[in-house]
């Protein structure tokens, strides 16, 4: 944020990032094929992610043997298969290479 300071000091020169317009999100890279190749690594990683930290959490939790810790575990157990579909379901979509009409040929 601008401080009374920067506002005293004069206007950013021309080309700067002025606040948060840095941070501007570029459409046209993410419709371009690097874009959308980056959002779907980022949405599998997410997935493989969740699910080592769940696992780990509910493995730890039901080490304390209480129906709470139990009822912890079981959530967490869902959760990572939630998690685990999702990851399938980007990688047969997004990741898997496809074959063509020409290749079965």
């Amino acid at each position: 944020m601008l401080s009374a300071r920067d506002r005293r000091d004069g206007a950013p020169a021309e080309g700067a990032a002025v606040g948060l317009q840095g941070f501007a999100v570029d459409k046209t890279f993410l419709s371009s094929l690097k874009g959308i190749l980056l959002e779907t690594e980022l949405d599998f990683l997410r997935c493989i992610s969740a699910i080592i930290i769940f696992l780990v959490v509910s493995f730890a939790a039901v080490t304390s043997r209480d129906g709470a810790a139990i009822a912890a575990f079981v959530f967490g157990i869902i959760l990572v298969s939630v998690f685990a579909y999702d990851a399938f379901k980007i990688y047969l979509t997004e990741m898997a290479p496809r074959t063509s009409q020409e290749d079965q040929q």
